[in-house]
């Protein structure tokens, strides 16, 4: 669909830097937003509407956060094919609804491995997984999704949502492209510390 509709949103992020904000644009527009940790509980401060994605699931983080993202419920509600009438129908069975915009971006690896004295546990700690996981989900089913790794595409993303009520295919197609740069990126700053590290 161009532009595509947005109703609900998973919005959980490591650098904060104006996702307050954006979150509070989606709102204004009846967008749902589920959300995980420190983002969620920032936008319980702000007085952000927000569910939280372990309400939405039943299932507890678990493991110091290691596991929160990692369900069907969510992951399918983002890699469903809206038009796939047998997607529609196991959605339906497993109470999965969909999730129409990701805004994620990723543990701050390149910066806790740069600082000096960094422990290999510590390093190993900010590996994402659950963060890339949907990062790919999202840019793989762009025709459905919206994914959103910068902060500098807050701006654009809201903007459409205001003026067209939906996001335009062209920029799902830009910002998948940026998204598997992204996560291309942290997978190579992590080869490239366990390589030195290792050997």
């Amino acid at each position: 669909m161009d532009p595509l509709p947005v109703k609900r949103a998973l919005v959980s992020v490591s650098d904060k830097a104006g996702v307050v904000e954006f979150a509070q644009a989606l709102v204004s527009l009846g967008i749902e937003i589920l959300s995980t940790g420190g983002t969620a509980r920032l936008f319980m401060e702000k007085g952000v509407a927000v569910r939280t994605v372990d309400s939405y699931t039943g299932f507890p983080e678990i493991m110091d956060g290691r596991v929160k993202t990692l369900h069907p419920r969510v992951h399918g509600g983002i890699l469903s094919v809206r038009t796939n009438p047998a997607h529609l129908e196991q959605m339906k069975k497993n109470g999965i609804e969909p999730i129409d915009l990701v805004a994620v971006n990723l543990y701050p690896f390149k910066k806790t491995v740069a600082r000096e004295g960094v422990s290999i546990e510590e390093a190993i700690e900010n590996i994402d997984i659950g963060g890339p996981a949907m990062i790919r989900s999202s840019a793989k089913n762009h025709a459905f999704v919206t994914v959103v790794v910068d902060s500098a595409d807050y701006g654009r993303v809201a903007g459409e949502l205001r003026k067209s009520g939906g996001v335009s295919l062209e920029t799902r197609k830009y910002l998948a492209v940026k998204a598997f740069a992204h996560t291309a990126d942290y997978d190579t700053a992590i080869h490239a510390y366990l390589k030195r590290i290792y050997g």
